[in-house]
């Protein structure tokens, strides 16, 4: 992977961290329960209990090292209030917003190109006759 130079001069040694760091980003955030949490979150702030059950299929265990991993990265906010029980929310970050709206686009590309990817995958899928 080679990142776009957006603007000056950079050495070759920022080129190779940055790279570093996209291969570990896109690695940890390309995976479905990170995505569907970022979307879930979406323009609210939330609860733990909230996210847990508003996305199906996700485990509490799956759910705490997402938030986890994403708060690490910067793409969401974690506050904890000194409650009893303590309460905690999570919001997204300007970062994580900015991630919301690829997702966005990505949805919105799958919309578009349904019919032709269920065709697509119809013809691949189709036995040859032999």
């Amino acid at each position: 992977m080679v990142t776009k130079q957006l603007s000056g001069k950079t050495d070759d040694a920022d080129l190779l961290r940055a790279d570093s760091l996209a291969r570990e980003i896109f690695s940890d955030v390309a995976n479905k329960w990170a995505l569907l949490i970022i979307e879930t979150i979406g323009d609210r702030t939330r609860r733990f209990t909230e996210l847990r059950n508003d996305i199906e299929g996700i485990s509490h265990k799956m759910l705490t090292q997402n938030l986890r991993m994403l708060e690490r990265n910067g793409l969401i906010e974690r506050t904890v209030h000194p409650t009893v029980p303590p309460r905690v929310d999570y919001t997204l970050t300007e970062a994580g917003h900015g991630l919301r709206a690829t997702v966005d686009g990505m949805c919105d590309w799958t919309h578009l190109f349904l019919g032709h990817i269920e065709d697509s995958r119809r013809r691949f899928d189709k036995p040859v006759n032999g």
